[in-house]
């Protein structure tokens, strides 16, 4: 017997072999679906003690996804393969590296009798094939002496080159162990990019070391709003930064599990938190002290003054010597312009410009179209890339400049028409912090981000070409622990793992709800806090 993943369907009761134990199976109906999944009847693969992993390869990367591999393994089975020494007559896992697969992040897995093998085009392509193997083991509890694992051929790549997660950790701190918690649910879920957000009017995050005051003082609030901006105030302060050696340590724990993190320095606006550490920065010399409420401040960066580009050019070297990230975010969203228009540095800048108001776009929303051209050329400068979110449209940025569509989806579309490599990630369906979309319970809670296409109606063939991936987003206003964090991302990010990974044409709610439920199955082994509302709904 042969069976395929075909759109929409589910492999179930051929994983049930005669002669295994239910629940002890591996069962390929994982999260997100691979490309296609054939699975016959003919003898399995026995996983015990005694088999070993090896690497065609010296590879250090590959190395290490073998460790990840049995470490895997161990935590879901109980079961602890043999790295690097092959036995006797023992079954195997073999990682090797395919240049013939065409997609970097694409692999293959093919599983008989005698050996599991895992070959993708590069080592990124290795660890997703090592994702689904993962994700196909049952979730034993206690130790499994053994575990039957079909035969089968899988081949699979990744629909978007940018898969996206942001996390804002202004407004709320995450601790550097929540932090690599938090890259682990990324890696569980093939996400490639980690947006981090470290910078805002509420606290400024990330050292920099020749500006010492960014988090000697930038990062404290000497209190913080009780709910949303009620105007009653907790009296306790409250901060915390990441020191640059963190950092690195962090970029290298994302590294090793193939995700690229994408810092964000936030500005010209959002900078309450810098301007009270440096206030000769602001339009009106201050005092400024990190705001305690939520929103949007006023205070943001005088665009008229030298200084001020200086700073961000100093904080973008460090910035950039810290993250190898092709892509730096600048924010550039947000920016009132009421200081702007007061202050006389400002006024003297567009007059020295030559910037006047035109239909659509005041010579202030100008001025900022200027003031992020220059970023751009700083960070073009470095070698990186801007990317900023869709504010950014309203001056006529450069074409290499990404955009992250968050308003709504129109955003995305706007983005991509005007020749923009884009990002969807829209406020009414991957704003998984979103008060209203929290409110949602059941399958309506999934179906809100599952069912969203990032190819949007009105772009030709080639304009969706443009539209690079999708991202789901975090922020901390109502956030103030990893927990709470959890359950706002999960499951929700299981269907946007699939919307970013899988064909539009395999993707199908009914199969996702069912396969979604054994990934439950290993937050619940990881500890995690999920939203566990739907899956009633689903069992009903």
């Amino acid at each position: 017997m042969n069976l395929k993943l075909l759109t929409g369907a589910i492999v179930s009761s051929a994983f049930l072999l005669p002669g295994s134990a239910s629940g002890q199976t591996a069962d390929f109906n994982i999260v997100p679906q691979p490309l296609q999944v054939d699975v016959t009847n003919d003898a399995p693969f026995i996983l015990n003690g005694k088999t070993s992993i090896v690497v065609a390869s010296k590879s250090n990367d590959m190395k290490r996804n073998a460790t990840l591999l049995a470490s895997y393994i161990e935590q879901t089975t109980g079961v602890r393969p043999v790295v690097g020494k092959q036995a006797k007559n023992a079954a195997t896992i073999v990682l090797t590296i395919d240049k013939s697969i065409d997609n970097a992040e694409g692999y293959k897995l093919d599983i008989d009798a005698k050996s599991v093998r895992i070959a993708g085009a590069t080592a990124a392509g290795v660890f997703y094939g090592i994702q689904t193997l993962r994700k196909s083991l049952p979730v034993v509890s206690g130790k499994a002496s053994q575990v039957t694992v079909p035969c089968a051929h899988i081949v699979d790549a990744p629909r978007f080159s940018y898969r996206g997660t942001h996390l804002d950790v202004s407004r709320h701190f995450v601790s550097t162990d929540e932090i690599r918690q938090f890259i682990d649910i990324l890696a569980l879920h093939n996400i490639n990019r980690f947006h981090w957000h470290l910078t805002d009017d509420q606290g400024w995050r990330i050292e920099i070391k020749k500006y010492p005051l960014l988090t000697k003082i930038g990062s404290k609030r000497t209190q913080t709003v009780i709910g949303h901006n009620t105007g009653k105030y907790d009296g306790k302060p409250y901060g915390g930064f990441y020191t640059q050696k963190e950092i690195r340590d962090i970029v290298k724990y994302a590294a090793d599990r193939y995700i690229t993190i994408v810092p964000e320095i936030d500005l010209p606006g959002h900078m309450q938190a810098a301007l009270a550490a440096y206030p000769e920065l602001g339009c009106t010399g201050g005092p400024y002290k990190v705001w305690e409420m939520w929103g949007v401040s006023d205070n943001v960066l005088c665009a008229g003054n030298d200084k001020t580009m200086k700073f961000v050019d100093d904080v973008l070297k460090e910035v950039v010597a810290l993250f190898p990230s092709k892509y730096i975010h600048v924010g550039g969203d947000e920016c009132p312009k009421e200081r702007w228009k007061e202050c006389e540095r400002c006024q003297a800048k567009i007059a020295e410009l030559g910037l006047k108001d035109i239909e659509g776009h005041s010579k202030e929303e100008q001025l900022q179209t200027w003031f992020m051209d220059e970023v751009a050329k700083q960070i073009r400068a470095r070698g990186r890339k801007m990317i900023g979110w869709d504010e950014i449209l309203e001056g006529t940025p450069s074409k290499d400049v990404t955009v992250i569509g968050w308003t709504s989806p129109k955003a995305t579309v706007r983005a991509a028409k005007a020749g923009h490599p884009t990002v969807i990630a829209p406020i009414q369906h991957f704003y998984f912090s979103n008060v209203g979309l929290n409110k949602i319970t059941g399958i309506p809670s999934i179906e809100r981000v599952y069912n969203l296409e990032p190819y949007q109606d009105g772009l030709t063939p080639a304009e969706q070409q443009n539209v690079i991936g999708a991202e789901g987003c975090i922020w901390t206003e109502w956030v103030k622990d990893a927990k709470k964090m959890e359950w706002e991302l999960l499951p929700r990010l299981a269907a946007l793992c699939e919307v970013q990974w899988t064909q539009k044409e395999q993707r199908n709610l009914d199969s996702f709800l069912q396969r979604m439920l054994h990934i439950h199955d290993i937050y619940r082994l990881k500890n995690l806090n999920y939203k566990e509302d739907i899956e009633a709904a689903v069992k009903k």
